[in-house]
């Protein structure tokens, strides 16, 4: 069939119109296979299919919606045809006339329709100056949403302005389409977080980009404020790995913040030594004036003159920044400050003796191995069997900063000596040997063999910045035997002998020189109560890449590696005095959650035991799953940052509580252990609200990911079988899941009543009076968007509002125009609790196939396409 036959873009041969007249009859029965069957043979029939396909698409609607419609199930069927049938002419004249049909069509597409009409009518080879100006044309439409996928189907991306693109957007709340606009092209990621940083600029008015979007839809400008563009700009900068120094606002803001955080330990908590915190202050400060500027403002605050001035001079900030008091103050300085802040120290020092846990082995049994050679006797006594080694890591704090921390010491304590790997050093000589994979062979050789005991405390978070460190080691936590992991511990002994929860402080230690009280915790609360006295952990955040490392940071390392010799030690010898099982192996094995550990969560590590054969059965048998639950048995509450997953939970029947975005993260704790729900959160907030509800009842879930992605992490780790029944059986708006089921007849005339009573009294309903309907045991909502309720009768007006039981207005003028006249809708589902109004609809059905790999088999005999 060449293309001279035909004399028009119209079809010709049998009508289309009657073959979509059979189709709907087949889709109405759902018939599919009859459907499927029928489509192709009425294709082969038609003389122009892809005239013929838009001539039913244009005389239809149901494809408009979301989800599976008849539309979408022909216009699929007929890409398969094509690829069958490749006679079918798609070239020439005709098919830029059939491209600019479609064109117009395409913003009312939802989104599954997109790539086949593109791919079908070969719009990639249309005009490109004519795919631009259409795209153009939708955005000053003001469809920025429809206008941006159209530009990333099309790839028009590069030759359009970003910004421009981008911004109604990001007021929309659409960060994710923004990400995907640009995620194929570097340079306008580029620009995007030049332009986002720019909004950052402190005399920046971010009321000049949102004034020309007043009017705009579902306009959300508090997403532009500085605090939410910072996280967008850092999690772009870590996805599209982008140097982070084109971002100079973000990252002073973020140094501000860490400078802040610096005086607060230092002078307020006085847990950090003058050394630990200067070097940080430096790293931090560098030559930034800006930030310089901040740091005499702070010393100021903080200081008197002379110590401000002796600050200064140590932070190396310029004398002409500085007010005339310090500066006089800096040409006073003499060597006598020196000499008092050595005796001071000398002073602290015999103090913390008293205080804290000392190590039980002589300083020249600590070895600071920088070269392959001394790391090789190293590795001959640790990889004997039958050792125990006591394993850590320390890494530079990163202050929130962008991108994961890398090891930069290995230590491993054995019963007489401490081995303290500079892994960055022994890396680099590794490499420049031509041997880079030498020193990651023989880690893995150690966390592998089960005949080695290996101890640690939060082994996951140590083994994830260990992979960030040398790629060859990503797969060390897959493979290690004969590993115990104390963390395990804590929760076994939150309680002291005497039956009194421990509150981490000793009562031998003073106070009144060091500050806030602070509890011990993690690690230190842990040797505390095991061996009497905490550890000091004031070199905890020490810059650990500086080198050479100051005999503070060498003995604080040891310390921490080689306490868990002892913990471990203490506990096998005497594990009932200390609440646990005979044998602490079994104790620490048996007892350990059968959840599932999330892939990337930190510090949740179970703990295998020592002996390998306990170990390898572990693996070889996984532990079960929880037992399964059901959406309505299964409560939570969502951390602020969190809300699009608890959103998504919702929508699959979950009971949500959702944290304000003022909301301080304790909340959710103290809503978790009030009506006992689980905790969703992420990042560093996990660890404190973990120690406040316990571990069952908090998970962290993938910050990285997408909303819907979290939600099926939540819903598998902890086996949640949703069903049809379940999906929209909650209200979206208040989470109630109690319903009223308001006949569409009813339904009109309360609008109409509504709309009369809105122009008599354009105030509203006057007073507080309750605007009664009594809802007798509304049952919970069914399949759908469609929740069973109790029929809708005695419905009183007042005023605009029409009201249920307590003061609840049906909130009947957001049903928007033409849904009422819809024949297919015979009833409306208004939830009792906010008073908003549901109907069915298609978005069902994508939700279905959003979650069809959790949804499991029920007695629902609804079918998605229904309500589609």
């Amino acid at each position: 069939m060449s293309q001279d036959s035909y004399s028009s873009d119209q079809p010709t041969g049998q009508d289309p119109l009657e073959l979509l007249q059979t189709l709907q009859l087949l889709w109405t029965k759902q018939e599919l296979g009859k459907l499927k069957e029928e489509i192709r043979r009425g294709f082969a029939r038609l003389e122009d299919p892809l005239a013929a396909l838009l001539a039913m698409l244009e005389s239809s609607s149901d494809w408009k919606g979301k989800g599976h419609s008849l539309g979408y199930c022909i216009t699929t069927e007929l890409q398969l045809w094509i690829k069958a049938h490749p006679a079918v002419p798609q070239s020439g004249t005709k098919l830029k006339k059939l491209q600019a049909r479609v064109l117009g069509m395409l913003s009312q597409c939802p989104a599954n329709l997109l790539d086949p009409l593109i791919s079908i009518y070969q719009l990639h080879t249309a005009d490109r100056n004519y795919l631009l100006e259409h795209v153009s044309h939708l955005y000053l439409q003001g469809n920025y949403k429809e206008a941006a996928m159209l530009s990333i189907k099309l790839k028009l991306q590069p030759d359009q302005d970003v910004e421009k693109m981008c911004t109604p957007l990001l007021l929309q709340d659409k960060a994710n389409l923004v990400e995907e606009y640009v995620a194929e092209y570097p340079e306008l990621q580029r620009k995007l977080l030049q332009t986002l940083d720019t909004w950052c600029e402190p005399s920046f008015n971010i009321r000049d980009i949102i004034r020309p979007y007043q009017g705009l839809s579902k306009c959300k400008p508090e997403k532009l404020n500085r605090r939410v563009l910072s996280k967008l700009i850092f999690r772009l900068l870590e996805r599209f790995n982008v140097d982070s120094a084109l971002c100079p606002n973000v990252i002073n803001q973020r140094h501000l913040r860490t400078l802040n955080y610096l005086f607060y330990k230092r002078f307020v908590e006085k847990t950090m030594t003058e050394e630990n915190w200067a070097d940080h202050i430096q790293s931090t400060v560098g030559e930034n004036r800006w930030l310089q500027a901040h740091l005499v403002q702070s010393l100021l605050r903080h200081c008197d003159a002379r110590g401000a001035a002796r600050w200064a001079r140590h932070c190396r900030v310029p004398p002409e920044m500085l007010p005339q008091a310090v500066a006089e103050e800096l040409q006073k300085l003499h060597i006598q400050d020196r000499v008092e802040e050595v005796t001071k120290a000398d002073n602290y020092e015999a103090s913390k003796k008293k205080d804290y846990y000392q190590l039980p082995i002589p300083r020249e049994n600590i070895h600071l191995l920088q070269t392959w050679e001394e790391t090789l006797r190293c590795w001959e006594k640790v990889l004997q069997a039958g050792q125990v080694v006591g394993v850590d890591m320390e890494w530079k704090p990163s202050f929130g900063m962008v991108g994961k921390p890398r090891v930069a010491l290995l230590q491993l304590a054995l019963k007489d000596e401490v081995f303290l790997l500079d892994l960055p050093r022994l890396l680099d000589q590794a490499e420049a040997e031509g041997e880079k994979e030498k020193l990651p062979h023989f880690i893995q050789m150690l966390y592998s063999d089960a005949a080695i005991t290996k101890l640690g405390y939060g082994m996951s978070g140590d083994l994830s910045s260990l992979a960030a460190t040398c790629s060859a080691l990503k797969d060390t936590e897959k493979q290690m035997q004969g590993v115990v992991d104390l963390l395990a511990v804590d929760k076994q002994l939150q309680w002291g002998k005497d039956g009194r929860k421990v509150d981490g402080l000793s009562p031998e230690r003073s106070h009144e020189e060091r500050g806030v009280r602070q509890p011990e915790r993690g690690l230190s609360l842990l040797v505390q109560h095991v061996l009497g006295k905490p550890l000091d952990k004031t070199e905890q955040l020490s810059n650990w890449e500086k080198r050479p490392l100051r005999e503070e940071q060498i003995l604080y390392a040891a310390s921490d590696a080689y306490c868990l010799l002892e913990i471990y030690e203490r506990l096998c010898k005497d594990p009932e005095s200390f609440g646990l099982g005979s044998d602490l192996t079994e104790s620490l094995v048996g007892k350990q959650s059968k959840k599932p550990r999330a892939k990337k969560q930190l510090n949740k590590q179970e703990a295998p035991s020592p002996s390998g054969q306990e170990f390898q059965r572990s693996r070889t048998e996984p532990s079960r799953p929880p037992a399964p639950v059901s959406p309505q048995e299964f409560s939570v509450v969502c951390d602020n940052m969190l809300q699009g997953l608890g959103r998504y939970l919702r929508c699959l029947g979950v009971d949500v509580r959702l944290l304000d975005n003022e909301d301080d993260h304790r909340k959710a704790a103290e809503i978790a252990r009030q009506e006992g729900r689980v905790i969703l959160t992420s990042g560093l907030p996990y660890q404190t609200l973990r120690s406040q509800v316990g571990e069952e009842r908090c998970f962290s879930v993938n910050c990285s990911q997408k909303a819907k992605d979290q939600a099926l992490q939540v819903l598998k780790h902890f086996n949640v079988q949703v069903s049809l029944g379940d999906i929209f059986s909650r209200c979206q708006v208040c989470n109630c899941n109690k319903y009223l089921k308001v006949p569409r007849e009813r339904m009109k005339q309360l609008v109409e009543s509504s709309r009369q009573v809105s122009g008599e009294h354009s105030a509203g309903c006057p007073g507080s009076r309750s605007c009664g309907v009594t809802v007798p045991g509304c049952d919970t909502a069914q399949a759908g968007c469609a929740p069973h309720g109790e029929q809708a009768e005695g419905t009183e007006q007042c005023g605009a509002a029409t009201g249920l039981a307590g003061d609840t207005a049906l909130q009947v003028t957001a049903i928007p125009p033409g849904v009422l006249d819809r024949a297919e809708l015979t009833d409306f589902y208004c939830c009792t609790c906010c008073g908003k109004v549901f109907w069915e609809g298609s978005h069902f059905g994508r939700v279905v196939s959003q979650f069809q790999d959790v949804l499991v088999a029920s007695g629902d005999t609804q079918s998605i396409y229904e309500l589609s």
